[in-house]
């Protein structure tokens, strides 16, 4: 099993995101969190296998949570969901220790591909 912790500011993405997820069978939500600081704490307290961190939060933002969880060896593997494809910030989330990006309107055999990607340590 996959546990994921997903991190998203909008309660509509995140539940729609959690059921999407309950459909793959191999793919656990182990917790969720609205904003950045409550995302830190969710992902050092799960140690989850993968992180879908929205970039816009409220609090402290998904590039913030990659820079404070990366300077604490504590980031997992994580990829970034967005909804505008802004190359200068998912460069900086790149370079900030992202193994991706995705849109929010991408399709769920595309997102849970990613996510088995990123698992086994791909990028």
């Amino acid at each position: 099993m996959i546990r994921v912790v997903l991190v998203d500011d909008q309660t509509l993405v995140r539940q729609g995101v959690r059921s999407l997820l309950e459909l793959a069978g191999d793919i656990e939500v182990a917790a969720e969190a609205s904003d950045g600081d409550d995302a830190v704490v969710a992902i050092r307290r799960e140690r989850p296998d993968v992180v879908l961190l929205d970039v816009r939060m409220p609090r402290r933002s998904g590039l913030d949570v990659l820079r404070d969880l990366r300077a604490s060896a504590d980031l997992p593997p994580t990829i970034l969901l967005t909804t505008f494809d802004e190359d200068a910030v998912l460069l900086e989330g790149v370079k900030a220790g992202a193994k991706g990006y995705l849109l929010k309107d991408v399709s769920l055999e595309h997102l849970t591909a990613a996510i088995r990607t990123v698992a086994a340590g791909g990028s």
